[in-house]
């Protein structure tokens, strides 16, 4: 069976992005399966091709996956409209690929929204099951963070989200939250599967029990001595992370040392932030560019507690399913989460962290204070966390169900063809 894969963000693991999509992708060719996988060129990804683009794309075969990738650049630092066009034009392109690829089932994966739209395309106008993956709530996200507030802009969007919903055999989500926002579109629940992100339990390796290749470190101005709190991803909006200098800022007056917050990648406001830092006399937080997957599993295995943050934003408590939480997990590091919702819940449930209330400087901070003064209770938290990694997020089993869901969506849509004249009507 031929996969078609729209992820406008892809990345293998050379790259400092998520892998979920390559994860899967590599699921399917296992199984024996052919797969293209169509994207763009995402600024701390790598697809892994390396010829020049020709025409606008450039083509290639990486560990067993087919690769269409448009020289289309995209940064978190762009700004709204750069974004938005960039969007537009995968999109675009994508569809021509839709409707005139050979493939037997299309997926397409958010963020952004608009990467549903080839998928749409295939299903009416090819009668191709599509099989649409939900990663974040849009509008509802851009809504509630103030980034859109055009009526216009987000009527148009909202119309994009149930045309997607409703043109799909099948849809996955990634948090329950989410899983919640589609039914409310109007998806029948047994079209829907919860499916979380999942640790690459093969790359990070539990405290205590790294790999031989695996060489841990800690960025300079970070002593072995030192409690090191890390965060691995985007500087943006959406991450709140004036939360870890307002943090910083409590742990100084305080006189607390023995503290670094590290501030691993890049983002639209990670100048912002090292500006404010810096007038703030905050020596406590130290900033560093994004690592690869194997070198972020080096980091941390050095590492003592893993940050897990979000603005304060209401849609975030269920409606999120961050890649670095389940690093963290993954590499048996203690949590510490800053917002309510199914994470806060895995992490004070299964006891491998901290859940501390959002925009509350003094309890995040003294969540710091007291993981440096027990060590022995932070460490089996990390046990913990490794163990609920083990347990319920190995990314392998994950895939093995994602696996059994697409390829399930063109049997599905094969028998309600037979007794719907391909019309679809019964698909919702």
């Amino acid at each position: 069976m031929h996969v078609l894969y729209f992820h406008q963000h892809f990345s293998t693991p050379k790259g400092a992005a998520g892998i979920r999509s390559y994860q899967m992708a590599r699921a399917l060719v296992n199984a024996g399966h052919s797969v293209t996988m169509v994207c763009g060129s995402y600024g701390v990804g790598q697809t892994g091709l390396e010829s020049v683009f020709s025409k606008g794309r450039r083509t290639g075969k990486v560990d067993g996956i087919n690769i269409i990738e448009f020289d289309l650049a995209y940064s978190n630092a762009d700004g709204f409209f750069k974004r938005a066009l960039t969007f537009l034009l995968f999109a675009l392109k994508s569809i021509r690929i839709a409707l005139t690829l050979n493939y037997d089932v299309v997926f397409a994966t958010t963020t952004p929204l608009t990467a549903g739209i080839p998928g749409i395309f295939a299903r009416w106008l090819r009668r191709k099951p599509f099989v649409f993956e939900v990663r974040d709530l849009w509008p509802e996200l851009p809504k509630a963070m103030g980034v859109i507030s055009n009526p216009v802009v987000l009527w148009l969007m909202s119309m994009l989200e149930w045309l997607s919903y409703r043109s799909a055999t099948r849809c996955i989500g990634l948090s329950p939250g989410i899983v919640e926002g589609i039914q409310r579109r109007g998806v029948s629940e047994e079209k829907i599967l919860l499916i979380p992100n999942g640790c690459d339990l093969d790359i990070f390796g539990s405290k205590g029990d790294q790999f031989e290749s695996v060489k841990p470190w800690r960025p300079e101005g970070v002593s072995e001595h030192e409690l090191m709190a890390v965060f691995t991803g985007t500087h943006g909006m959406a991450n709140g992370l004036n939360a870890v200098l307002d943090a910083a800022a409590h742990l100084k007056a305080k006189k607390e040392d023995g503290i670094k917050l590290v501030l691993v990648g890049q983002g639209q406001l990670k100048p912002e932030l090292q500006r404010l830092a810096k007038e703030r006399a905050l020596d406590n937080v130290v900033f560093h560019e994004p690592v690869n997957k194997q070198k972020l599993a080096a980091l941390m295995a050095s590492a003592d507690i893993g940050m897990q943050l979000l603005a304060n934003v209401k849609p975030f408590y269920y409606g999120t399913s961050p890649n670095k939480f389940f690093d963290y997990l993954a590499a048996g590091l203690p949590v510490l989460n800053n917002y309510p919702g199914w994470v806060a819940n895995l992490v004070t449930e299964n006891h491998c962290g901290y859940a501390v209330p959002p925009e509350d400087p003094e309890a995040f901070a003294n969540a710091l204070i007291t993981a440096r003064d027990n060590q022995s209770t932070l460490v089996s938290m990390g046990e913990n966390a490794r163990s609920l990694a083990e347990r319920e997020f190995d990314r392998n089993k994950l895939a093995d169900a994602w696996l059994d869901w697409v390829l399930g969506a063109t049997k599905e849509y094969k028998n309600l063809s037979k007794t719907f004249g391909e019309h679809g009507e019964a698909q919702h």
